[in-house]
């Protein structure tokens, strides 16, 4: 059985919090303790760092985020939380992508307001006004879950599409030849995308992907390498290291069934792909995590 991805019932669970909800907003307030594990969310999340400061792990790469600092993450990132100090409180939001679409015809409306294009996840330093204008919205979103309301889903929909144009518009602004259209190339490579999330664990070809997505490998190189500069098969790679990470995190999985959830050929080709990636073996890996 796959690794499964965190649910947001499952994230809160850990912090003996009880929802099953499709959005969450905290409270804000002091947590006595965060995932020691790497874990690989299955939601949207948006979260401000009010006071205090963290180093957290996303994908694998240590971020420093301070006070007013918006990280805004994608589904099948990857956290680990890290260094944490003492003062240190977030404001977040979890919500899940096929709540807030219920509605929307278009699937990548969230990649159209300039979020996650070339990555699963976005930081952005905030001014303090910025700051507090996104946590007054959250607030007053949080009131609205609280609240006995007979349009509670339709009412929590449209904040949190609020809060999202709120945040695109403190992103750096785009060409205007950038602007996405319809069915232009960056259409094909955010699906590209999507179904590498959706079935790295099992297809590392890129054929595969060129496939689904009815174009030839070559003009699927073309694009990604256009929107990303990078290949496709670099994508891939970096998909399957972040299920490496995951797997490696849980110490009840031994390498060796690592490599054959992963699809390997052998260990040692897991083992050779993984030290590619990463300049460390998966057992020396574990070692350095003390797993």
């Amino acid at each position: 059985m796959d690794q499964p991805y965190d649910k947001i019932r499952d994230t809160l669970a850990y912090f003996e919090v009880d929802n099953n909800l499709p959005y969450y907003v905290s409270s804000g307030k002091k947590q006595i303790d965060y995932p020691q594990k790497p874990f690989r969310m299955d939601y949207y999340s948006l979260c401000i760092c009010t006071e205090g400061d963290i180093v957290i792990a996303i994908d694998g790469q240590q971020h420093y985020i301070q006070q007013f600092t918006l990280l805004i993450a994608r589904p099948a990132t990857i956290i680990a939380f890290q260094n944490i100090s003492e003062d240190f409180r977030t404001k977040l939001l979890f919500f899940e992508k096929e709540f807030l679409l219920k509605y929307i015809s278009d699937p990548f409306i969230i990649e159209r307001l300039a979020f996650f294009k070339d990555r699963s996840f976005e930081l952005i330093q905030l001014k303090e006004q910025e700051a507090k204008k996104l946590i007054k919205l959250m607030k007053y979103l949080e009131s609205k879950i609280e609240a006995d309301l007979k349009f509670k889903d339709e009412i929590v929909r449209t904040i949190i599409f609020n809060l999202l144009l709120e945040t695109a518009e403190l992103l750096p602004k785009e060409a205007p030849e950038t602007v996405l259209m319809a069915n232009n190339p960056k259409d094909i490579y955010f699906q590209f995308l999507n179904l590498v999330m959706e079935n790295i664990t099992h297809h590392k070809d890129v054929n595969y992907y060129a496939q689904k997505l009815h174009i030839s490998n070559k003009y699927l190189i073309e694009i990604v390498k256009k929107a990303a500069d990078k290949t496709p098969h670099e994508i891939i790679d970096a998909h399957l290291l972040k299920e490496a990470v995951v797997l490696l995190g849980n110490p009840a999985i031994n390498i060796s069934d690592i490599a054959y959830r992963l699809r390997f050929n052998s260990v040692s080709a897991f083992g050779r792909f993984f030290k590619k990636h990463s300049s460390i073996s998966p057992t020396d890996y574990r070692r350095l995590q003390h797993l």
